[in-house]
């Protein structure tokens, strides 16, 4: 296993010793390579909206229980995204995993920016992530906020929607991602 936030080589988690993140737990389905890669492009690029309960279900076998205080939080999608599929990929997942385990699913965060991040470079995402959410609710310091995503590439999505939710007041931020890849 590699570091989300660093890539560098990790021991029984997602997330190594020396990083200082905003986001203190990580759980990830696996790399995105082959049935993992096919089912998350099925997804997200050719409308193939029931994909979301499988990926939900492999989401939910790698999490642990949480406990019953635990927010299920997307990672928004923009808005041209949800028009071309017809349905926002990331907000039918976290539904789905607050509903199997009893928890409140919140869009807490909402994009700021439109823009795209697939084919970007690292430095232009995290460029593109430190001013691309806000938040959208109230934050109850007591609550565990679970962000859940699909893919992690730089790390920048995840780091700055942590951010953005520490910096509004969240004590205990935690990630659960599908699948994580590296930067081609």
């Amino acid at each position: 296993m590699v570091c989300v936030a660093c890539h560098r080589p990790t021991g029984r988690n997602w997330l190594c010793n020396t990083c200082k993140t905003p986001y203190v737990r990580v759980w990830v389905v696996g790399e995105r390579a082959g049935t993992l890669q096919r089912l998350i492009g099925l997804y997200k690029f050719e409308r193939a909206r029931s994909a979301y309960k499988t990926l939900s279900d492999l989401l939910l076998e790698t999490l642990p229980e949480l406990p019953n205080n635990v927010v299920v939080v997307p990672i928004p999608t923009t808005s041209g995204r949800i028009r071309e599929r017809g349905y926002d990929h990331m907000l039918l997942i976290a539904n789905d995993i607050a509903k199997t385990r009893g928890l409140r699913c919140n869009q807490l965060l909402a994009r700021v920016t439109n823009t795209k991040q697939r084919q970007a470079n690292a430095s232009r995402r995290i460029m593109q992530a430190k001013s691309a959410f806000k938040i959208n609710g109230e934050i109850n310091a007591e609550s565990i906020y679970l962000l859940v995503d699909d893919v992690v590439t730089t790390g920048a999505t995840i780091k700055y929607a942590a951010k953005a939710l520490r910096d509004a007041g969240a004590m205990h931020v935690w990630v659960a991602l599908i699948a994580r890849q590296t930067l081609d």
